[in-house]
């Protein structure tokens, strides 16, 4: 084992630095690293969260930064937070941030970057607790997340080609799920639904699918506007319109498909995001606030299959609530043949969640997301999990979000198929797109196209 030492931060990050001038290691791997120095910054929302940078001993630099959900799963790894009131109403990563610059960088300073499972093992060995409560997930992937992109840096590669390497696949560039119209937790509750999203069919590029979602997203200013209603952005960059029901917002985002001069359901579909273990009540049942009303699963279940029948709608995440895994199965046997069915709170891009849904043939999709993992190769192994079982898969980010685009790379890189990023407003969202357009540009890695959806067989 390489000896540990206690790691300064580095001068800059992005670049590599003179080794020579400053190299006080001695005996250690050509891809040593050499320090990792954390800091809090802040996400899309003004809230604090944990950036890394890493540097090697070469002089190589990486840096990440973790984001943030607000409809959180409770089987996801733990974001540790300060609970300081008077410091961000609580919500400060400072103790995160101290943990890095502590015990990691002791433990990580000295190891081979280049092997990311060892460091990504290494900071689960050093937590102890399964969802990783003492140090935070949002310390552990920054550090991980950090080091891969210095090894990328190191090495002269892109960074969704080292995790290419990592995951053992060719490069695919992912389908845009893109958000237009918000309600639940991203939104106020305007709506009880979370999310309507615009699903590009017809796209023969990543270029070509982006254009047509920047289309659909501004109709949809224009359709509300024409209408009298709100254009306030919600937390991911879509409009919060704060219909009534769900079915009134199906019908505006048809109008915006429209509107753009795209054809519903052969240029364009809808995802629709429920959210809905955020409408559970301690009874089990769900709560429909817009619309008065408190539903068991049957009946949900019957309200979901209305929203499929009442528009091109081509996949439902969180249909039913995390825990209610026999409602979850019906759910699936009426719907999962024609539609994709996508666990997120779900599955909470654990291994053993995932593992119970395929086993039951639970959903056909898994939505990941690397903080709910709180390490990068924790994750690759959940989107290997799920591939192996012929579940889809796809990217997502997370309502908190950073400039770091860092999920792009992480879709082209595993050849997930997939990505939901937000909207096409807010640079913590755009910078994610633009991520795509430039990988496109310098190797045009093939476009997954609307075959990546499942099922499968579509």
């Amino acid at each position: 084992m390489a000896p540990f030492f206690r790691c300064a931060a580095p001068a800059f990050v992005g670049a590599r630095l003179d080794a020579d001038s400053s190299r006080q290691l001695t005996d250690v791997k050509p891809l040593a690293i050499r320090a990792l120095h954390a800091r809090q910054i802040l996400d899309s929302r003004g809230r604090p969260t944990v950036e890394v940078d890493a540097l090697l001993d070469d002089g190589s630099c990486g840096r990440a930064s973790v984001p943030s959900g607000a409809s959180t799963g409770a089987a996801e790894a733990h974001e540790l937070r300060d609970g300081d009131p008077a410091r961000y109403a609580g919500l400060g990563v400072l103790r995160a941030v101290g943990n890095v610059n502590g015990e990691i960088a002791r433990a990580l300073c000295g190891c081979d970057a280049a092997d990311q499972r060892d460091v990504d093992e290494r900071l689960r060995a050093l937590d102890g607790t399964p969802q990783l409560r003492r140090l935070g997930a949002n310390a552990t992937l920054a550090a991980s997340l950090a080091v891969c992109r210095a090894v990328a840096v190191a090495r002269g590669q892109w960074l969704y080609e080292r995790i290419a390497e990592l995951a053992g696949v060719t490069p695919l560039l992912p389908v845009p799920l893109t958000n237009i119209l918000s309600g639940g937790l991203h939104a106020g509750r305007g709506m009880d639904v979370q999310d309507f999203l615009a699903v590009p069919m017809r796209a023969v590029s990543i270029d070509d699918a982006i254009h047509r979602m920047a289309r659909v997203r501004s109709a949809a200013d224009d359709v509300l506007r024409d209408r009298g209603m709100t254009t306030l952005l919600a937390d991911e960059g879509g409009v919060a319109p704060a219909c009534a029901t769900a079915s009134a917002a199906l019908r505006l985002m048809v109008e915006a498909i429209e509107r753009a001069g795209l054809q519903p359901g052969d240029d364009v579909s809808i995802a629709i995001d429920v959210a809905a273990t955020s409408l559970v009540q301690p009874d089990g049942r769900y709560a429909l606030a817009r619309e008065q009303r408190v539903l068991d699963s049957d009946a949900m279940i019957e309200l979901v299959c209305a929203w499929a029948r009442e528009a091109p709608v081509v996949s439902i995440e969180d249909g039913l609530g995390e825990d209610d895994w026999v409602a979850w199965r019906t759910l699936t046997q009426r719907l999962g043949r024609t539609l994709q069915l996508v666990g997120d709170d779900l599955f909470a891009t654990h291994p053993q969640r995932l593992a119970r849904g395929t086993r039951d043939r639970i959903g056909n999709a898994i939505l990941v997301k690397a903080n709910q993992n709180g390490t990068l190769t924790g994750t690759l192994d959940v989107i290997a999990q799920a591939k192996a079982a012929g579940y889809a898969t796809i990217v997502s980010a997370r309502s908190g979000e950073t400039e770091d685009a860092f999920i792009a790379d992480l879709a082209v890189g595993t050849a997930a198929g997939q990505i939901k990023i937000g909207s096409l407003r807010t640079s913590s969202t755009v910078a994610k797109y633009n991520q795509l357009l430039r990988i496109d540009e310098r190797s045009r890695p093939p476009y997954a196209g609307f075959a990546a959806l499942a099922p499968l067989e579509r």
